[in-house]
């Protein structure tokens, strides 16, 4: 009875720190997720299943001063799948009119911009998931290299080489968007 008592508290000492470290990194995670799905609703989606993921693997994480970094890897990889399936689904885009035409509401100004972000979203659709991946932890998250290497569990010449065709990927259909 006394080894019972003692796992217990293990348990909810364990679920304690579970939590602690979980809420300080959900608002990050959600905003990792967020711009590699591009759709709020989404990363919400793969944030929870992230934690879920991590909270039956906590037993394995060695190191909690490593959570942010391992959490990350469990969000990222759960975006690639996401990115994945979007692959196998395609999705219709809906004409403006068919959703109550929204585009009527934007002030002039606001058009460019609009145009600019549009073509952007266009132009992160024709890269692979790994591609995105590695464009969004560089750019947006700012990580080097070697940490892009160990948030994807890749090698840093794999990270490297996604970079470069990524955004020669990028340059040539922001360029065709352009001439369109």
């Amino acid at each position: 009875m006394l080894a019972a008592g003692v796992r217990d508290r293990h348990v909810s000492g364990s679920a304690d720190e579970f939590s602690s470290l979980i809420e300080r990194h959900l608002d990050g995670a959600y905003r990792l997720a967020t711009v590699i799905l591009g759709d709020a609703m989404e990363a919400e989606d793969v944030v929870h299943d992230a934690a879920i993921s991590a909270w039956r693997h906590w037993s394995s994480l060695r190191d909690q001063d490593r959570f942010d970094a391992w959490f990350s890897r469990i969000v990222i990889n759960a975006c690639r799948d996401r990115l994945r399936s979007r692959r196998r689904r395609p999705v219709v885009e809906l004409a403006p009119e068919q959703v109550g035409g929204e585009i009527g509401l934007i002030r002039p100004d606001g058009i460019e911009s609009l145009a600019s972000r549009d073509a952007l979203a266009r132009a992160f659709a024709v890269l692979d998931p790994d591609e995105l991946i590695v464009i969004v932890l560089r750019f947006w998250r700012d990580l080097t290299v070697e940490a892009i290497a160990g948030r994807t569990g890749t090698p840093a010449g794999t990270v490297k080489s996604r970079l470069h065709h990524a955004l020669g990927r990028l340059r040539t259909a922001l360029t065709i968007a352009e001439n369109d």
